[in-house]
């Protein structure tokens, strides 16, 4: 038997690389949406309290205006599954981390936002963990 037969079953994706595809998709979606919401913000379409950027206070529009071109940036890379995507999704959500968990008197609290970006971050490193145990054990045995 030749070694191309042996080796054409694993030449495909697994099935945790696949789902973490997906993830990733999943992770772009909601990163476009998190986007457009900030660029709501910005040029005021809501009607709310500093729902415009000349009214926010300085350090607002420096946190709004960042995370609306990260956010939409992040998508694009965690859409194409590139190796930056993650990076960017991971600063936009240190960013919003330390917006919401560390300035509450400046920002507000939003707990949600803060324990939906260490769930994902929980998430990405499993799916990690279990694509590099799956490759170093068919490594072994290959």
């Amino acid at each position: 038997m030749s070694d191309n037969a042996v080796t054409g079953a694993s030449i495909g994706p697994s099935l945790a690389e696949t789902a973490f595809a997906w993830f990733l998709r999943l992770v772009a979606a909601y990163c476009l949406l998190f986007g457009v919401l900030y660029w709501i913000r910005l040029i005021g379409f809501y009607d709310g309290p500093l729902w415009r950027i000349d009214t926010m206070p300085v350090y607002w529009q420096v946190a709004a205006m960042t995370l609306a071109v990260f956010y939409p940036f992040a998508a694009i890379g965690l859409w194409m599954l590139a190796s930056w995507g993650p990076v960017i999704w991971a600063i936009c959500a240190a960013a919003e981390i330390t917006m919401y968990a560390g300035f509450p008197e400046l920002f507000g609290s939003r707990s949600a936002v803060v324990i939906s970006h260490i769930c994902v971050a929980a998430l990405y490193v499993g799916f990690r963990l279990v694509i590099f145990f799956q490759k170093r054990r068919t490594q072994r045995h290959g």
